[in-house]
């Protein structure tokens, strides 16, 4: 099994940065692709940015220039820094990972339990 745990949310004022993390660990053979996902209540959740074992990277639209996303495949650490921060944003960030865990070795879809982030004056 793989758990993936999210830190770095919280209350920040438009305009504002925050630095999101998703730190992998248990019985992990290999991570493939990896994501963060936002949702609000009574929506779906959205792809907010995925970046694959390699680096290479795909945003959603609404967050280009502002987010950027990036790994640490020796700690198994998944980044979303997050700037110039709108009200829209505000969401619980998900971190999402393609993995393969050992006895098994099969691939598996792995979810965090989510962090919220609030942007609000």
């Amino acid at each position: 099994q793989v758990q993936l745990v999210e830190s770095g949310g919280g209350l920040v004022q438009p305009g504002g940065s925050l630095r999101l993390s998703c730190t992998a660990s248990g019985s992990i053979f290999i991570i493939y692709d990896t994501g963060w996902y936002r949702q609000t209540p009574g929506t779906q959740r959205e792809l907010v940015a995925a970046i694959t074992r390699g680096g290479s990277t795909n945003y959603a639209d609404s967050v280009k220039g502002r987010f950027t996303i990036s790994r640490d495949n020796v700690k198994n650490t998944l980044y979303l820094q997050m700037n110039s921060l709108r009200p829209e944003d505000t969401a619980v960030y998900y971190c999402n990972a393609e993995a393969v865990a050992t006895p098994s070795y099969s691939g598996m879809d792995y979810w965090g339990k989510g962090t919220p982030v609030t942007v609000s004056s």
